[in-house]
């Protein structure tokens, strides 16, 4: 009779641990879920296949939800989205280079002459929302993390350097070059902005 007192009283102390983990989970994660998926939404191009990346996102950080040492949640979060992402690439679309070459920095600025209509701007309002997806669509998939992760989400340089995984200098200059590349290709789509000097 003890005995089975003793595994009744075991197994009700693992359920109501679990109970109190999933709980934990779903506090922190949820509130990040917008963010995850429209990460997951630029860097895969589309909806249906960010659905899939999120979903094993979400199942990988309940998993590993013990391994989370503190610090801010939503930059460990967004990490585990970016890596499921690179293996979701890699299982579906047999490895193609998912990152291309960085181009050579062009320091020709003359393109735009009031600060206003910056690509930053461009992102915030909301501007041509649909042209300015697909110029985004054809920048470099490390160009498109950094500037959403910036523009969109807000998160800092060093947050940006943990998700991405490289040095914050990196960061700094993929984004400077990222704003460089979508400035070229929003006035090669509005030429007549281009011609005005905007």
């Amino acid at each position: 009779m003890k005995q089975r007192y003793d595994d009744r009283t075991h197994q009700d102390c693992r359920r109501l641990a679990h109970d109190d983990r999933k709980r934990r989970f779903e506090l922190l994660a949820l509130p990040h879920l917008d963010a995850a998926y429209n990460l997951a939404r630029w860097l895969a191009g589309n909806s249906a296949d960010a659905e899939d990346v999120v979903q094993d996102a979400y199942l990988r950080a309940y998993r590993y939800f013990d391994s989370f040492q503190g610090g801010e949640f939503r930059v460990w979060l967004l990490s585990i989205v970016r890596n499921s992402f690179l293996d979701w690439i890699k299982e579906n679309r047999s490895g193609r280079l998912l990152f291309q070459a960085e181009p050579a920095a062009d320091t020709d600025d003359t393109l735009w002459a009031e600060r206003p209509r910056d690509p930053e701007a461009l992102l915030l309002d909301s501007i041509d929302s649909q042209t300015l997806e697909q110029l985004m669509q054809r920048l470099p998939l490390e160009y498109r993390e950094v500037l959403l992760l910036r523009e969109v989400e807000d998160l800092s340089y060093k947050e940006i350097a943990v998700i991405v995984q490289t040095p914050t200098g990196t960061v700094m200059s993929r984004l400077s070059r990222a704003r460089l590349a979508l400035k070229k290709l929003w006035l090669s789509a509005h030429p007549t902005e281009a011609a005005h000097g905007v």
